[in-house]
């Protein structure tokens, strides 16, 4: 790729020449004033011109060079420069454009171009980096093990002189992406109990092929022929001996080479199709189609995904595999055109991410449902300690999480090809993702090639794999999803496939433990917030389909009636795949029911005929369904989750809730019950608590129902509906509040700000890793208040010792309440929060008290209930807290005599924190210019209103009808403007791009001559930076004169006295 920069380059340079000549007149003449070393550094921190890079997306494909004149013809071409993309892609027509603007003019130019009427939106051009896996500490590994992002690798904004503490303390958060493979031998990231499982098995070094039996395969003649294989990788070389079929090598990064340099994609392509005998891959007729995307220092950017995806359309691959990952899954050009490329009947495979054990940690866009998203195993059937889990965290907090992955592949210590000759051993998801290419490739061959693409899909190859799948007995749906690739299986569905649609899971028994973990741990019962689950739809006939009409709960028995199911699902099932939400309820009449439910649910796909039929395509879905009910629990048994009031990554810089781990600077695993803390659910189901989760606002459920509040980790702010509405709870209702908070201070987040080389942007914290002011309005009625400063420690309370990781102290606290202190390290101001200048203080918090019928327990860190950085849980003492709050039993632990207060703790005007008038949170938040309203996930009584107690307003329209848990709807995605078309022949319009039909355009754009337009460039800039030179001369010989009159005059009044 070239980058035409220098007219841009100059006009910077020109504009750089006319800010130094007026620095230097106003410093010589002495017109800076007090201000002049400030000036100064502004000078020198201007020095470089910056120009940044910017993708704008058109609503329509055409020849870059109809675009280039489309956007000339608006005018202000003084303002962009285009940036020519010298790639095989460039042969077709395209959808993108990539612009170069300067900085200074950047902000109010792409807000412009953004309303242009043939300009679909505008974004940053992002770098993506990753590295090799390379031996870690044992500190590292520890870090780890706790918590830490261990896959995710973004080149830091500064240069390498940076130590490497630094690095993972200030990783960028731009589209993070999933590391290459671990060499063999290399530790591995997260819990690494699992490590062992295998050994003896990987000491035969047995082929990988073998543990799938693709030789049976083989043997009836299916070797992957024909089937176009496209790695997105590091390339290949040409000459490798492993492979026999090598169609094409790209190159879409800037640097001139086809070759790998550092083995990961031969490594991928070898799993896939070599033919060595010490590490074969799966089809080795495949057709090898290598597109070199990183470089050899393993940084890439979205133009050169965007340009390699559209000529993967244009020249019609038939498989995808894709080793790469982020949890960016509002990063709309990349995930929209993944959308595309599966529209154009595309296999995608992608690794769901090297995060584990950790839970809400899939990567995109292995968590898109149209992908198939693989995870890892090793040899004992054990899910890989390194391989991600589950839910995804796109329809958070109203809705409920995906079941991915979809299924899982031996990924550790997995044999494949060296970069040159002989073979290796590597270990990761970004290995899995290959083995289960490899075998589409081989099954996809089992079709007869002449109606092979007719019939396969990429939802009809994901109903192959799922549906063959063995389920492992130990892990849950949320760790293994179908289960571990099935070959033979998969095989025998393809030889005798029939198009349709299916639904996955293909069957609901929630009492089934430990797959159908969480919904096993805890039964339906009347009154309770509705178990939500989010089923995926694939359909198999057709790009597009839709649901004919809402589905239906047939019961096996009259129990079965008791069981009320309001259904949320696509409006159309785009591409290949939608979504079927349950909220499962228990009716009011059912309070005293004790027993299972069993029925089906149905409904009726259709799908637009195909080419050679003239009736739509009609497929009727039966669902099996499994429940178990008990009676209504007693209210102090109740527990309600806050989900509604957490805010995650992304969209916003949301910062990790412990400023000690440094691997991982983002809240991004949904803060849910059943992601990062799944830990804490399970403890408190164990203890006999039913933990119920509330997606709306406090208005919108009944207090006399429910023992305690839950409230954790929560970011947003608070309607003031809600702060009354608590206080009349608590105080009247009897309801228990617990509140965990954590770290805010304002000084250390504006030091966590940094420039983001990869979106080319400034990154601010939104908020600390709780938001305290928030939190202090919602509690200022009980008088009660957090601080701001960052305590860490150790202590000790009634014998069980906990760490205290960034919390922060109770400011606030009436009298008569128990507080309870102790001495820590406050690490208030310093870098990131800590710096090694370390004060020890004592400081209160963890704070009890009655607050009219109601209870309030308050604690300044929610680390030791996160399983994302936990070091030592404190669900010990969360239960202690809960049996105070719920039942009013106070442990003599929590309330001594010695620590009641005689008198309120702080003063009721001291300075509280305050919230930063430099961020925008009404960006991330969904209360902030929002509408009160509860949604699907309240009880039916208010779904659409404002909540209890409050005016109530006419419902939303279609409230519970099609809405609400949409993966697509945290995008305002494209699907709205392409998928709701009005006849069949619009309909399969969707499935082909134009640069797949091989629409050209021709090109007639006069030049100027090279020569001519250079002496234009430099012409004007030359003369104006001349006349600037004489000006500034002139008026220094001016003063100078002035100076010398003024001198003579002195010396004549000096006579004359």
């Amino acid at each position: 790729m070239q980058h035409d920069t220098h007219n841009l380059a100059r006009m910077c340079i020109f504009h750089a020449i006319l800010k130094r000549v007026i620095f230097f007149y106003e410093l010589w003449f002495g017109t800076l004033g007090e201000d002049g070393e400030k000036a100064l550094l502004s000078y020198t921190s201007t020095l470089g011109c910056e120009i940044y890079e910017y993708i704008v997306r058109f609503r329509e494909y055409q020849h870059a060079a109809l675009h280039r004149q489309a956007l000339e013809e608006v005018g202000q071409t003084e303002k962009w420069q285009w940036v020519e993309r010298n790639n095989p892609a460039s042969a077709f027509p395209t959808d993108f454009a990539l612009l170069q603007i300067e900085r200074s003019i950047s902000a109010i130019f792409v807000i412009e171009l953004g309303k242009l009427s043939f300009v679909k939106d505008v974004s940053p051009q992002m770098r993506f980096t990753r590295a090799l896996m390379t031996p870690r500490s044992e500190e590292e590994s520890s870090a780890a093990q706790s918590g830490g992002s261990s896959d995710s690798k973004l080149e830091p904004p500064w240069g390498d002189d940076k130590s490497a503490t630094d690095h993972a303390q200030m990783k960028p958060p731009g589209r993070l992406q999933t590391s290459m493979s671990h060499e063999d031998g290399s530790p591995l990231p997260g819990n690494t109990s699992l490590v062992n499982h295998g050994r003896t098995l990987l000491l035969q070094r047995s082929q990988i092929t073998s543990m799938f039996e693709a030789e049976k395969l083989w043997a009836k003649g299916f070797t992957g022929a024909k089937v176009r294989m496209a790695i997105f990788d590091t390339g290949v070389r040409a000459d490798h001996p492993h492979f026999r079929n090598i169609k094409e090598r790209t190159n879409w990064t800037n640097e001139d080479t086809l070759n790998d340099n550092l083995g990961h994609g031969t490594f991928v392509a070898g799993v896939i199709s070599s033919q060595d005998s010490q590490c074969l891959g799966f089809a080795p007729d495949v057709e090898i189609y290598a597109f070199r995307v990183f470089t050899d220092a393993q940084v890439s950017y979205t133009s050169w995904f965007l340009d390699a995806f559209n000529y993967a359309i244009a020249t019609k691959m038939n498989v995808l595999n894709l080793s790469i990952g982020g949890p960016d899954y509002l990063d709309s050009p990349f995930v929209e055109k993944v959308w595309e490329m599966t529209a154009n009947n595309i296999i995608m495979v992608s690794a769901i991410g090297n995060d584990g054990p950790l839970y809400g940690t899939l990567n995109n866009p292995a968590d898109q449902s149209d992908v198939i998203g693989v995870g890892g195993i090793d040899y004992s059937d054990h899910i890989a300690s390194f391989s991600s889990r589950g839910m995804s965290t796109w329809e958070l907090p109203h809705g409920y999480g995906r079941v991915k992955p979809d299924i899982v592949a031996y990924g550790r210590e997995v044999i494949g090809s060296k970069m040159t000759t002989g073979c290796k051993s590597l270990s990761g998801t970004s290995v899995a993702s290959p083995v289960v290419a490899g075998a589409v490739c081989l099954l996809a061959s089992v079709v007869p090639e002449k109606e092979r693409w007719q019939l396969l899909n990429p939802a009809s190859m994901k109903q192959a794999l799922m549906e063959g799948a063995l389920r492992l007995p130990g892990p849950n749906m949320f760790e293994q999803g179908a289960g571990r690739l099935n070959l033979l299986k998969s095989f025998e569905i393809l030889a005798n496939y029939k198009p349709r649609v299916s639904i996955m899971p293909n069957f609901l028994d929630f009492t089934d433990c430990p797959y159908s973990w969480p919904f096993c741990r805890q039964p339906l019962y009347a009154g309770a917030m509705p178990m939500i689950f989010n089923a995926t739809i694939i359909n198999g006939m057709g790009v597009v389909g839709y649901i004919e009409a809402p589905p239906t709960w047939v019961p096996f028995e009259d129990a079965g009636n008791l069981l009320h199911i309001q259904f949320t699902y696509s409006d159309v099932i785009w591409p290949w795949t939608g979504f079927l939400g349950l909220h499962l309820r228990i009716k009011s009449n059912g309070s005293s029911f004790q027993g299972t439910i069993e029925g089906n649910i149905v409904f009726r796909v259709l799908s637009p005929p195909v080419k050679g039929e003239n009736i739509p395509r009609s497929w009727e879905c039966i669902l099996p369904l499994k429940v178990a009910v008990i009676p209504t629990p007693a209210r102090e048994k109740r527990v309600l989750w806050d989900q509604f009031h957490s805010v995650h990554y992304p969209p916003g810089y949301i910062p990790r809730d412990s400023l000690d781990v440094r691997n991982d600077i983002l809240d991004w695993h949904g803060d849910h019950l059943h992601t990062n803390f799944h830990g804490m659910f399970d403890s408190l189901r164990d203890a006999g608590y039913f933990v119920e989760t509330l997606g709306s606002p406090l208005t919108c459920f009944d207090a006399a129902q429910y023992g305690t509040l839950l409230m954790v980790d929560l970011e947003d702010e608070y309607y003031d509906e809600e702060i009354e509405k608590l206080k009349e709870d608590v105080e009247t209702s009897g309801l228990g509040l617990i509140v965990f908070a954590d770290w805010y201070h304002v000084d250390t987040m504006v030091k966590m700000k940094f420039f983001d080389d990869n979106t080319r942007s400034w990154w601010t914290p939104a908020t600390g890793g709780a938001n305290i002011p928030a939190l202090n309005d919602l509690l200022a009625p009980f008088g009660i208040a957090f601080g701001d400063t960052i305590l860490n420690g150790v202590y000790s309370i009634g014998g069980e010792r906990a760490h205290y990781a960034s919390g922060t102290d109770i400011q606030r606290f009436p009298a008569g309440g128990f507080v309870h202190r102790f001495l820590f390290q406050d690490h208030s101001g310093g870098h990131s929060g800590i710096t090694s200048s370390r004060t020890s203080v004592e400081s209160p918090i963890l704070g009890a008290v009655e607050a009219g019928s109601g209870r309030i327990a308050v604690y300044g860190d929610s680390n030791c209930l996160d399983s994302s950085h936990i070091m030592s849980n404190c669900y010990w003492l969360l239960k202690k807290l809960l049996d105070f709050t719920s039942c009013n039993i106070r442990d003599p632990v929590i309330f001594p005599a010695t620590n009641e207060l005689g008198t309120a703790l702080g003063m009721q005007d001291s300075p509280l924190p305050m919230r930063r008038d430099d961020v925008n949170f009404s960006s991330y938040s969904l209360v902030l210019g929002q509408p009160l309203r509860c949604g699907t996930d309240a009880p039916l009584a208010v779904q659409g209103t404002r909540g209890y107690k409050q005016e109530q307003r006419e419902p939303f329209p279609n409230v519970g009808s099609k809405t609400a848990v949409s993966q697509r709807e945290a995008m305002d995605a494209t699907v709205t403007e392409q998928v709701v078309l009005p006849t069949p022949v619009d309909v399969n319009m969707m499935a082909t791009s134009p640069a797949a039909s091989g629409m050209h355009h021709g090109i007639a754009s006069p030049l100027l001559d090279l020569t001519t337009l250079t002496a234009i460039q430099w012409l004007i800039p030359a003369l104006l930076c001349t006349t600037g030179f004489v000006l500034i001369i002139s008026l220094w010989r001016v003063r100078q004169r002035k100076r010398r009159r003024a001198r003579k005059g002195s010396s004549r009044s000096l006579s004359n006295l």
